[in-house]
């Protein structure tokens, strides 16, 4: 039970720390200053709504995420968000992409050869199948959270105060709402994918609680480091490089590993939710269906990884504020027809 249920953990986490988290740049667009209070109400958020989301797959012994949401929101209004999570998981997978490029431009490789290198690497997994994803992030995803909470412990070292703030001055709490609803689409896409393979309740409380508090933790360390650099994060595409600048090159070369990690768990975990979404419409192997999605994202990386983080993910965050209020009282009104089946016999 331990082992399944770290190994959906760090499924979690794959999909979640991706190029726009680990860059900073997705943080910074929803916390910065006075916002220790909405991490903290995020990670509770987080923690239920996975939960919840792990469970009812558990139950529906679901393949993909439309189940899932026709529980959730009922018919109707499922097909809208079947729209905005395809929608999401292809244009957040473009972002990926744009992100391999600009990382590995930092060690003078040309942009269209990272795309380029990235693509390669994502139709390779999914020859495997869906072993090939899972076996992925067990191996990847411990590795890149260890490395940049290594930064970042690093960074906290050196500076002074970092981690103090004032609980009278929190006004950005409401961003943890929207935090939360951009990053359960791609929850929903992957989890719901998986449902068949959960054999326990054990496997779901760990996994929830075991990636909430991972992504709260790092996400409390992340904010608070890049608010003692707020006069130079506009100067740079990728806030992470900020805290390796004055360091040795070697330094540079291991963040940009770790960028290309992240981008690759969350590309990977992207093409796999719209991938299991079409595998009964295709009669294809995974890594034909994921070519012919790459295949489409290409040209869009043109934007720019910044451009396209800066203009979509606050417009999906105010978009899935409805999915994320359906999955939070899900709880309450699950008890609450129990209890009347009950009153009723």
């Amino acid at each position: 039970m331990v082992k399944a249920g770290l190994k959906w953990m760090f499924l979690i986490s794959g999909t979640l720390i991706g190029a726009g988290y680990a860059s900073g740049r997705e943080l910074w667009q929803f916390f910065g200053q006075e916002s220790a209070l909405a991490i903290f109400i995020f990670t509770i958020l987080f923690i239920i709504s996975t939960y919840v989301i792990m469970k009812i797959s558990f139950d529906q012994k679901t393949m993909h995420y439309l189940p899932v949401l026709k529980y959730l929101l009922g018919d109707k209004i499922a097909m809208f968000y079947d729209f905005l999570i395809l929608l999401n998981l292809f244009s957040t997978t473009v972002v990926m992409l744009a992100g391999a490029g600009t990382s590995l431009e930092i060690m003078h490789v040309p942009y269209w050869l990272g795309v380029a290198l990235i693509c390669i690497c994502l139709i390779l997994l999914f020859v495997r199948g869906n072993k090939g994803m899972v076996l992925m992030n067990a191996i990847v995803i411990p590795l890149l959270i260890l490395l940049l909470t290594y930064v970042l412990i690093k960074f906290i070292d050196t500076t002074d105060r970092v981690l103090s703030f004032d609980w009278l001055e929190q006004s950005n709490w409401p961003s943890a709402f929207t935090f939360t609803a951009l990053n359960i689409l791609p929850v929903v896409a992957v989890l719901s994918a998986v449902g068949r393979d959960v054999k326990t309740k054990g496997e779901i409380w760990i996994a929830s609680i075991g990636s909430g508090l991972i992504f709260g933790g790092m996400s409390f360390l992340y904010n608070q480091s890049l608010v003692k650099m707020i006069n130079e994060i506009r100067l740079y595409e990728i806030p992470l490089f900020i805290f390796v600048k004055s360091y040795p090159y070697t330094m540079t070369i291991i963040m940009s590993f770790l960028l290309l990690t992240a981008i690759y768990t969350t590309s990977a975990a992207g093409v796999f939710g719209l991938i299991t979404r079409f595998e009964n419409y295709f009669r294809a192997p995974l890594w034909k269906l994921a070519l012919v999605f790459i295949l489409l994202m290409l040209p869009l990386t043109t934007f720019g990884f910044s451009t396209l983080v800066a203009v979509l993910y606050p417009i999906y965050g105010v978009l899935n504020l409805y999915l994320l209020a359906a999955i939070l009282i899900y709880p309450i009104i699950h008890r609450l027809d129990n209890n009347h089946k009950i009153y009723k016999e």
